[in-house]
Parts: C-alpha cells; sequence; structure tokens
C-alpha cells in the first residue's frame, strides 16, 4: 500500500510501519486492487489516501478532528475528513462547522470547504475509512482502514503531548475512547450534521477550548480562520 505510487510523510511511515507488513493490510491492498480491476471508480484518488497523514506530521499534530468516510460524489473527496476540493459546493455538515466557528471565534465563513490551511498547522482530518466507491457511501466499511485508523489514532495518543480530540457524534466518540484523557484533553458533542447540529454541536465552544488548551501547554493555537482564496 505504501508503495504504488501512494506516499506516505515519513514520521507516520516510522509509526506504522508494522501496519504495512501486516495480514489485514494485505488483505486491504488486494480488496482495492479487485475493485479497480472490476472498473469501479475510488475515492480519494491512490495518491490521497493518506493526504491528512501527509499534511500532519505526527510530531506535528495538535489536534483530531474524526470523520467516518470519504464524500462519495465526484471531485469532492481529497484526503481529508470534512473537507472537499476547491470549487465543489460546501457539504452541510461543514456549513455548520463554519456557523459554529463564527459563533465561537468570530471567524466569517469563507466560500470554500477546503481545509489544508488547517491540516497544515497541526490539524489532523482523519477519516476512520479512507477510500469509497462512487455514489455507495460507507461502501469500503469493515475492510481494514478502521484497524490502519486506530493504529493512527493510539500513535498519537502515545507518542504525542497536549493533543484536542474533537470527537463529534457517538461514531467519533466511541472510536477513540481510548485516549488517555490526563495528557490530552477530549471534547465531545453532537456531529454537524444537519439531522444532530442543534443536539448540542451549536454552542459547544470547541474550537475556543482547544486553543486555549494549546496555548496553556506553550502550543501556537490553530488560526481557524481559512484563506478567503484556495
Amino acid at each position: 500500500m505504501a508503495e504504488a505510487g501512494v506516499k506516505l510523510e515519513e514520521s507516520w511511515k516510522q509509526a506504522l510501519s508494522g501496519e504495512f507488513d501486516s495480514q489485514y493490510m494485505q488483505k486491504l491492498k488486494g480488496f482495492l486492487l479487485a475493485e479497480k480491476e472490476a472498473g469501479k471508480q475510488i475515492f480519494p484518488k491512490g495518491p490521497e489516501y493518506f493526504r491528512a497523514l501527509d499534511l500532519t506530521p505526527l510530531n506535528e499534530v495538535k489536534v483530531v478532528i474524526l470523520g467516518q468516510d470519504p464524500y462519495h460524489g465526484p471531485g469532492q473527496a481529497h484526503g481529508l475528513c470534512f473537507s472537499v476540493r476547491p470549487g465543489v459546493r460546501i457539504p452541510p455538515s461543514l456549513v455548520n462547522i463554519y456557523k459554529e466557528l463564527q459563533s465561537d471565534l468570530g471567524v466569517h465563513p469563507v466560500k470554500h470547504g477546503f481545509l489544508e490551511s488547517w491540516a497544515k498547522q497541526g490539524v489532523l482530518l482523519l477519516n476512520s475509512v479512507l477510500t469509497v466507491e462512487q455514489a455507495r457511501a460507507a461502501s469500503h466499511q469493515g475492510q481494514g482502514w478502521e484497524t490502519f485508523t486506530d493504529a493512527v489514532i493510539r500513535a498519537v495518543n502515545e507518542q504525542c503531548d497536549h493533543v484536542v480530540f474533537l470527537l463529534w457524534g457517538a461514531y467519533a466518540q466511541k472510536k477513540a475512547s481510548f485516549v488517555d484523557q490526563r495528557k490530552h484533553l477530549v471534547l465531545k458533542s453532537a456531529h454537524p450534521s444537519p439531522l444532530s447540529a442543534h443536539n448540542g454541536f451549536f454552542g459547544n465552544h470547541h474550537f475556543s477550548k482547544a486553543n486555549a488548551f494549546l496555548i496553556s501547554h506553550g502550543r501556537d493555537p490553530i488560526d481557524w480562520q481559512l484563506p478567503d482564496e484556495v
């Protein structure tokens, strides 16, 4: 998986080297190859499977935001949870994230959904499952990605200090339930989806709380204001 056109940032490659040699990862690789050979369209593109890790080296992680699956529409997914490529309509959950950011920190909403500037500051935008078949939501669940991303979270938990985990919705909260809250800050709320945002996502103040925690431990806060143009 790490070969065949898929690159991986060095600190992650070292931390996760054992995962790539594992039986489950070989099985996952075989599954993805078979899907492609069957002519199925897989999102995101191969070089972007590990985009979240490439943009946010392990030793630079400050905040972890967990998503579930990549977007399954053409041109949307590019390897970061909640983020879409420039020019693509902003998904409803991200619209609500922008609303909470504005309410919490006065950050003005931008007209795009491209979140790479967060990733480059240390926000690990990690989906639990890193691939999906076009037009088939959750189609790659249970194929091994969850085991891999558990290892990613475990590496952050064990090797980093003073990281903020933003766990929105029951799925994310269960996935990161083992995080050591003696050294990390774990913030939980409802998911920003329109179906649940009014049940506690709005008004959670997670962004200001995250920055306050980082500052209190001598770390630079995140500039949550996205650039107007990308």
